[in-house]
């Protein structure tokens, strides 16, 4: 059974900025892509970011020249580098990885922007 296990989250104060970690473990980490999302209280998960085996990367418009991800197959960790924050990205950050046999989750890191 793979795991994913997110860290970095925290409380910061607008325009401030965050990198989340999604460490994985028992999973062929190299040859796929890596995903994160967000959910926030009353809404629904959203996609935020993919990256490919290969390092493409794609983003949702509302991260898109704030956000980067990125990922270092020797220690398989995906990393989500946040700028310019705002009070709307305050949700559960999630990473995900899945293929054609399994979809795995992590359990999530909060992000809370306030001032």
């Amino acid at each position: 059974q793979g795991q994913l296990v997110e860290s970095g989250g925290g409380l910061v104060q607008p325009g401030g900025s965050l990198r989340l970690s999604c460490a994985a473990s028992r999973i062929s980490f190299s040859i796929y892509a890596m995903h994160w999302y967000r959910q926030a209280p009353g809404n629904q998960r959203e996609w935020v970011a993919s990256i490919t085996s290969g390092g493409s990367t794609n983003y949702a418009d509302f991260v898109k020249g704030r956000f980067t991800i990125s990922r270092d197959n020797a220690k398989n960790t995906v990393y989500l580098q946040m700028n310019s924050l705002k009070p709307g990205d305050t949700a559960l950050y999630y990473c995900n990885t899945r293929s054609n046999l399994y979809n795995y989750w992590g359990q999530g890191t909060q992000v809370t922007v306030s001032s």
